[in-house]
């Protein structure tokens, strides 16, 4: 049936395809049934359910003990030693890595070599390997000289001294990490488009503002989720220094079991540590990957949070919920949307 009624909002008459549209809009809807996915659900509350009930029931967790240490003065400073490690090793190792980048992306083939050369290496060799390769680095060179190669040294000092426990986990940490940030730094930059770049140097746009404006806000969106996913797998390596009886917070637990023989609660406390640290650090993951997403998916998907409240407010206030059909809002963050597709 075709309406002769004006639209109240454009003035023009209703054609047909809308009247069809607002017709299949008014149909009630029926969501399709799902037995399996029912039924898979109820298995895994139950299952959920059932470990629960060990956690609380089962002595062998040993709870009190859990608590007393949770939040020992010991068992928190070796946490803030193991957050140092992780700083100072992602720090320093995507510095490194960022070199090693653009030697792997030179056009000079010695330089590329010795990008290649050193990912190898260092990709190849264990960190367990490292690690004690530098805390005993004063067994090969008993002191490190500075001066001219081949020729006079103007400072010398003992290795002994200069490479310390802490000193040897950050150097074995960082330059094993950075074997892995310069492959992830150079993946993000090759994935730009060559395009991209033959355009804007038609255009006379200079190398700086090229890596500026284009190459890296294209190719954050690449390494960002693999960088993040090295900073946690950092975080929970550094509990390997405990070969060098460094206090992180693995080995510090370990020493405590080792005193009063309660080793499932003193693992379930360094493991409960991780566990939240680790949360952390995703959620800080998620919201940098949002915001350098921006420009490549409008609109941006909610956030848990935005899902929920919008869960809770159409059930409370189901006329306040959009339409179906309707388009949804982007979140911007309060900035303005871009236009391009990366190019700002």
């Amino acid at each position: 049936m075709i309406s002769s009624a004006l639209s109240p909002a454009t003035g023009a008459r209703p054609t047909p395809i809308d009247d069809a549209a607002r017709e299949l809009n008014s149909l009630k809807r029926v969501p399709a049934p799902r037995p399996w996915r029912w039924i898979a659900s109820a298995v895994l509350i139950v299952l959920l359910a059932q470990f629960v009930h060990g956690l609380a029931t089962n002595p062998g967790w040993d709870w009190p003990v859990f608590r007393e240490f949770f939040t020992e003065r010991t068992i928190l400073k070796a946490l803030g030693l193991t957050l140092q490690l992780t700083a100072y090793g992602t720090t320093l190792g995507f510095a490194l890595g960022l070199v090693v980048a653009l030697l792997r992306l030179s056009g000079s083939p010695l330089l590329n070599a010795v990008g290649w050369a050193y990912v190898w290496v260092f990709r190849a060799i264990p960190l367990i390997v490292q690690l004690l390769f530098w805390f005993n680095l004063a067994y090969l060179y008993d002191r490190l000289s500075f001066g001219v190669p081949f020729g006079p040294s103007f400072v010398s000092v003992p290795t002994m001294n200069l490479v310390s426990p802490m000193g040897a986990a950050v150097l074995g940490l960082a330059l094993h990490q950075a074997a892995y940030a310069a492959e992830i730094i150079r993946a993000g930059v090759i994935s730009v488009d060559r395009g991209q770049l033959d355009a804007a140097e038609a255009f006379g746009i200079p190398r700086r503002r090229q890596l500026r404006r284009i190459i890296l806000p294209q190719a954050m969106r690449s390494i960002l989720p693999n960088a993040s996913n090295e900073l946690i797998t950092l975080f929970k390596g550094t509990s390997v220094v405990s070969v060098m009886a460094l206090g992180d917070l693995f080995y510090q637990a370990q020493v405590i079991y080792g005193r009063n023989g309660r080793v499932i609660a003193l693992v379930m406390v360094a493991t409960v540590w991780y566990v939240i640290l680790t949360g952390l650090l995703s959620i800080l993951q998620y919201h940098v990957e949002r915001y350098f997403a921006r420009g490549s998916a409008r609109p941006l998907p909610p956030t848990p949070w935005q899902r929920l409240r919008v869960a809770l407010t159409a059930g409370r206030r189901p006329d306040d919920a959009p339409a179906p059909d309707a388009p949804a809002r982007p979140d911007t963050g309060g900035a303005t949307p871009h236009t391009t597709g990366g190019a700002r």
